[in-house]
């Protein structure tokens, strides 16, 4: 998946700082969420999220510049993870709690707007919603199955 996010980044003409911070919150996204569900998480994995969270993310000079911008979407990126968690549990998963785990798509799509404002961001946001890989049926197979 992160070679995949690697080359959208790179068509998306993101710089190097900006795919990095990209990148790490991508493992600590995914790391935190397998935590959280109690999914096998090794030791390492759970240093290495650790470490990303308390140093690389916030040390990275692109959030230094931006923080004021990203916060506010890493904030909507918690809450809205957070609902789709307690419908997911109270066995009413939806198009909604669908939408509302691939919030990070929102902060790569901040991240775009950042770089290259309003008119270079409204050519390619649909190329950043369609960069979500999973689709709605296989969502709800991780339900069925489960």
């Amino acid at each position: 998946m992160k070679e995949e996010l690697i080359k959208h980044f790179n068509n998306l003409e993101l710089p190097s700082v900006v795919q990095n911070w990209l990148l790490n919150l991508w493992d600590v996204i995914q790391g935190l969420d397998d935590w959280y569900d109690n999914d096998k998480v090794t030791d390492d994995i759970k240093q290495e999220v650790i470490y990303k969270t308390l140093v690389s993310l916030p040390a990275n000079p692109f959030f230094l510049d931006n923080a004021e911008n990203l916060l506010p979407v890493l904030n909507l990126l918690v809450g809205q993870w957070v609902a789709a968690n307690k419908m997911e549990k109270e066995g009413n998963p939806t198009e909604v709690s669908f939408v509302w785990r691939a919030t990070y798509y929102s902060v790569v799509l901040t991240c775009v707007q950042l770089i290259h404002g309003f008119n270079g961001t409204s050519k390619v946001a649909d190329y950043v919603a369609k960069m979500y890989g999973e689709s709605y049926e296989d969502y709800l197979k991780e339900f069925t199955n489960a």
